[in-house]
């Protein structure tokens, strides 16, 4: 007699760790969402590129979106498996889109401003970013790819 077939439940291609929490919109709560990847991430080899995106990601849901206004908050995301990590921010949306600016010349005075290139750092250290979302909510992925693993 043939045996019972099991429901198929689907399954991630590569088993993954996943941790959630949720943060109230304040600018010192960054620093908190920094110790709560570091601590989950302790010994990835890119803890430092991944910590400095995760500030940008954070501070740019705060200062672009409302997040940032009273009784705002923002969500961060934490997956590790054996390709990498990815890092999440979900923001409670804002007027405008996340966006690179443009890089400027040489002679243009904006490219000494003191912000407006968080996203750039986002691109420089992440092996890829995106971003999924509404008017009313938005999250911003950054992954970073493990190192190959050496025999």
């Amino acid at each position: 007699m043939p045996l019972p077939v099991a429901a198929s439940v689907p399954v991630e291609p590569v088993p993954s760790m996943y941790w959630r929490r949720v943060f109230p919109g304040q600018t010192t709560q960054v620093r908190a969402a920094r110790a709560f990847a570091a601590c989950l991430l302790e010994g990835f080899p890119a803890l430092d590129d991944v910590l400095l995106v995760l500030d940008e990601l954070a501070v740019n849901a705060l200062r672009h979106t409302r997040s940032g206004r009273v009784g705002g908050r923002f969500v961060v995301e934490v997956r590790h498996n054996l390709i990498g990590v990815t890092v999440s921010v979900t923001d409670q949306g804002g007027p405008t889109d996340p966006r690179i600016r443009p890089v400027a010349d040489a002679c243009d005075l904006s490219a000494l401003a003191e912000s407006g290139r968080g996203l750039l750092t986002v691109e420089a250290l992440a092996t890829a970013w995106s971003w999924t979302g509404t008017p009313c909510s938005r999250t911003v992925h950054a992954t970073f790819a493990a190192p190959a693993a050496h025999c």
